[in-house]
């Protein structure tokens, strides 16, 4: 399986999500991205299982799901097909 991102360490403050995408570290304000672990308790927080292809990370005891390009802000468009033939 193809990698998407390289998802290295993951920590959070009282207030943000910290963690390394691709030799990157970027930090998150929770309240921004997740109500939920905005809210959640630091073992909450920290019983997360990252995908095996590195698009997203899940929090199973809250239920939540994040994708790493959301979080980047990457936006995927659709290819568009030369000479496409209308039936």
């Amino acid at each position: 399986m193809k990698k998407v991102h390289k998802i290295g360490n993951l920590s959070f403050t009282e207030k943000e999500l910290i963690i390394i995408v691709d030799n990157k570290e970027y930090t998150f304000n929770l309240s921004t991205i997740s109500d939920k672990l905005a809210h959640a308790t630091e073992a909450e927080r920290y019983k997360y299982n990252i995908s095996p292809s590195g698009y997203g990370i899940h929090w199973p005891l809250l239920d939540e799901d994040l994708s790493i390009d959301g979080l980047l802000g990457i936006k995927h468009f659709p290819i568009k097909i030369k000479n496409a033939v209308a039936t």
